[in-house]
């Protein structure tokens, strides 16, 4: 596995790559890898001829009150887990080496970014979406995969490479989950025993509105009611449980695609989950 840190070096391995007609995947990441992580490798590695991963913990996507100097990393274990999984490229650049200086034209994510994760998160996917255009022009990837679980980021990137026209496929990948339903995330790491088994609420909570569904009901509020009571759990914090299509609209009626998106907090810690409606909850 190649491990560069340089941006420039990053370009000229991948333009090496497609010069000798190899297609290459992109995985990006802010490290603490987990399993959900590999499988997003696993994905790429079927589209593509030549995977790059990056390891990069983003500034400019968190808040003043947020955790980015306690946001888990192990740059050792990451390494390990990437070669392990075959990664042909693990890009881990230095925040100076991606931001010589502050930024000061960042890409605005428009009205798609105004609700759920960004009303909760003022700026939050002006900084995604800022980073990952920053990536994708250093990486230069054929095809990126993004996890399900971030549905309103993976919604927001798929919309900036189609409106924006970068020439890479977006593909969204299903979330991985624990056996008992957990999804998998990095702040998993954060909850304790007892605040573990709480945060079962959110996939119980999804996965009572499917069953509502699967019922015959089709009201949104009827269903968000539904699932809210499953999510208003000891030690949990409820903070929103939704419908919406792909555009991050709520929905009128619920049908089979339509998306169930929920976000709590556990203790302090908080927690994001959705599922499609009609994909049978695993």
């Amino acid at each position: 596995m190649h491990e560069i840190t340089a941006p420039g070096a990053m370009r000229a391995w991948s333009r090496a790559e497609r010069a000798r007609g190899r297609r290459i995947g992109f995985v990006p990441t802010m490290g603490y890898l987990h399993e959900g992580h590999l499988q997003l490798v696993d994905r790429a590695k079927e589209l593509a001829d030549r995977v790059v991963m990056s390891v990069f913990v983003n500034p400019l996507q968190f808040g003043p009150t947020e955790d980015f100097a306690r946001y888990p990393r192990d740059l050792a274990r990451d390494r390990a887990l990437a070669a392990e999984r075959d990664v042909d490229c693990l890009f881990v650049p230095e925040t100076a080496a991606l931001y010589p200086a502050e930024p000061l034209v960042r890409v605005a994510p428009g009205p798609m970014a105004d609700t759920l994760e960004g009303a909760a998160r003022p700026g939050h996917f002006a900084g995604v979406l800022t980073v990952v255009a920053k990536l994708f022009h250093v990486v230069e990837p054929d095809v990126a995969v993004f996890g399900r679980k971030d549905y309103q980021q993976a919604m927001l990137v798929t919309r900036m490479a189609r409106d924006l026209d970068f020439p890479v496929a977006i593909e969204v990948a299903p979330t991985a989950r624990e056996l008992d339903g957990l999804a998998l995330s990095s702040r998993n790491s954060y909850l304790d025993p007892d605040q573990r088994r709480a945060a079962l609420a959110l996939s119980r909570a999804l996965r009572a509105v499917e069953q509502g569904w699967r019922g015959g009901e089709v009201d949104p509020r009827a269903l968000a009611r539904r699932g809210l009571e499953v999510l208003a759990a000891p030690g949990v914090t409820p903070e929103y449980l939704a419908l919406v299509d792909d555009a991050l609209r709520p929905v009128t009626r619920a049908t089979a695609r339509s998306v169930v998106v929920v976000a709590a907090r556990v203790g302090a810690i908080r927690l994001i989950d959705n599922f499609v409606l009609g994909e049978g909850f695993q």
